[in-house]
């Protein structure tokens, strides 16, 4: 726990970020789990997924926007990308997931409007290329703020999915709204680094709410997506399946692009719908952290080729 708070701590770095990203060994960590900096990269690579049968969401990897011009570029470039994904004839199992942050939420004057403006513009270009916006979830002081958001653009989007985190005390609670038919919701365990106030800090209680989270959402009517790459969670979640006799299709696994590929692979094999979670972008240091966050074998091979680089 300690590791990980210190990791979460340096993805907010200035300094270390400029400082990993002058060394070309870390491409090659970067490259296990992000598409590339460019559009294209992101195309090519939904594609390559898709093509094995998978399904994806991409994200365009983007910090937190500081002023209005910044947050519509951000739209602009989700707007491209679905034009994009939508002329190449991948928008039947490719999505997109966004963050709020990065469309104008933190601006001091009205950044919440701004955001939902931003974000209603991604989802219309989204349904005009056949295909729908999940929103993604942040800390939990904006947790309110984007389940706001969210019930606003269901009005005229109802396929807008919403992400919950386990590790949060509240979203349990929060399953039980969203779990309504048609409501498509991702269960992840959550990334950051919150307060125990709020939130679960042991592992163990972290899994256990994430269990009785799974439990709600495929005992409702909505569509649940189960964003997890613990080999018992996925196991659990087959049996909930069952148990509610849930047909394959009408709920789905994500995983993150480079993590468990050949689960992933195993699950599609035996009739499972997967989503890969692939991110692309220039802006891609702060997102990195938050994954070896997770994942200690990869930070140590980051630190590995930081230290043959010297």
């Amino acid at each position: 726990m300690m590791v990980r708070s210190a990791l979460l701590g340096a993805s907010r770095s200035d300094r270390l970020r400029h400082t990993v990203e002058r060394l070309p060994l870390t491409r090659t960590v970067v490259s296990r789990y992000v598409a590339g900096a460019e559009q294209s990269d992101a195309v090519r690579v939904a594609g390559e997924l898709t093509g094995e049968g998978l399904a994806v969401t991409v994200d365009h990897l983007a910090e937190d926007t500081h002023d209005r011009s910044q947050a519509t570029t951000v739209a602009q470039a989700y707007v491209s990308l679905l034009e994009a994904l939508h002329k190449a004839e991948l928008t039947p199992d490719v999505e997109v997931s966004v963050r709020l942050s990065a469309l104008g939420r933190s601006l001091p004057a009205d950044g919440e409007a701004i955001a939902l403006e931003n974000a209603r513009q991604i989802c219309q270009a989204a349904a005009d290329a056949g295909t729908t916006v999940t929103l993604d979830m942040e800390e939990h002081t904006t947790v309110d703020s984007t389940l706001d958001v969210l019930r606003e653009l269901r009005q005229d989007f109802p396929d807008v999915g919403a992400v919950l985190q386990a590790r949060l005390k509240r979203t349990e609670a929060d399953c039980r709204d969203l779990a309504q038919s048609g409501s498509r919701v991702r269960l992840c365990k959550g990334a950051y680094d919150e307060p125990e106030s709020v939130a679960f800090r042991d592992r163990g209680e972290v899994d256990r709410s994430y269990v009785r989270c799974m439990k709600v959402l495929f005992a409702g009517d909505g569509y649940p997506m189960i964003a997890t790459h613990d080999p018992r969670l996925v196991e659990i979640a087959g049996s909930l399946a069952a148990r509610h006799r849930r047909e394959q299709g009408s709920y789905e696994y994500q995983m993150l692009y480079g993590i468990r590929p050949r689960e992933q692979r195993r699950l599609v094999r035996a009739g499972e719908r997967v989503r890969v979670y692939v991110p692309y972008g220039p802006q891609w240091y702060a997102y990195l952290v938050r994954r070896l966050a997770e994942r200690p074998a990869d930070l140590a091979f980051l630190l590995r080729s930081v230290a043959s680089s010297k």
